[in-house]
């Protein structure tokens, strides 16, 4: 721990008392907890950087908009705010009691304090548990809410699409900007931190994220099925995520 830096079980605390007094019905709501979050995480904890990330593309859909619109706006915004909101489950769950976290979050949480860990590693690591375990997770739940059937070339799978596209270029900019240094600080592996953010894509993520949520809603009313499926994914999404947490330095 850097000195002068919180204590690991205060920052938490702080982190769910900012989730437990905060009420997400909006995207505007998930980005104030974000912001929230940023503001209580020291830069010496690599929550920070996913956080970052995080609060950065969604702000971007937010704010940009294709110049066509959205199809289904109501859909979207449903599955942002739930999606997030397994993102704050992850942290509550963290805190309550390790072991109740999801296998996909777990590297990203046990690893947040080594200083031999990159900030982009951190940040890309967070976005790869999320997406490839959690979408496909959000994209059944909005769906059964919304009354509407997840399926290629809908209405939903095309705004889907559109925010792939406004993720890529955010992330890729996040991911540059944490690469080569915050605040004075700056990461000198770059050769190793070049392999590092080659390995992973938002875009393949959210394809990969979409077709697993197909294939969870077919499975949905088969519960050996589905559980059997979201363990299997939960465990290899874990494997990835460690292995992008791999010391560099």
């Amino acid at each position: 721990m850097t000195e002068g830096s919180p204590d690991t079980s205060l920052v938490d605390e702080r982190l769910v008392q900012a989730l437990s007094a905060s009420v997400i019905n909006t995207i505007d709501d998930v980005i104030k907890l974000m912001e929230d979050f940023d503001n209580i995480l020291p830069s010496n904890d690599g929550l920070k950087w996913f956080n970052l990330l995080y609060l950065r593309v969604t702000q971007a859909v937010q704010r940009h908009p294709p110049a066509e619109g959205w199809e289904n706006p109501r859909f979207l915004e449903r599955l942002a705010v739930i999606f997030a909101g397994l993102y704050f489950t992850a942290i509550a769950s963290w805190k309550r009691e390790e072991k109740s976290v999801a296998s996909a979050w777990a590297p990203l949480f046990k690893a947040r304090h080594s200083r031999n860990i990159m900030r982009v590693q951190f940040a890309i690591a967070g976005m790869n548990a999320h997406i490839n375990h959690d979408l496909a997770i959000a994209l059944v739940q909005t769906s059964e809410g919304e009354g509407i059937v997840p399926r290629g070339g809908s209405p939903e799978h095309r705004d889907f699409e559109k925010v792939n596209t406004i993720l890529e270029v955010v992330a890729e900019e996040v991911k540059q900007f944490l690469a080569t240094g915050v605040v004075e600080e700056i990461d000198q592996d770059l050769g190793q931190l070049d392999d590092v953010i080659a390995l992973w894509s938002v875009r393949k993520a959210r394809e990969t994220a979409w077709t697993n949520g197909e294939i969870l809603w077919q499975l949905r009313r088969i519960p050996v099925l589905s559980d059997a499926f979201l363990k299997n994914l939960d465990r290899l999404v874990g494997l990835s995520t460690r292995g992008l947490l791999i010391p560099v330095g």
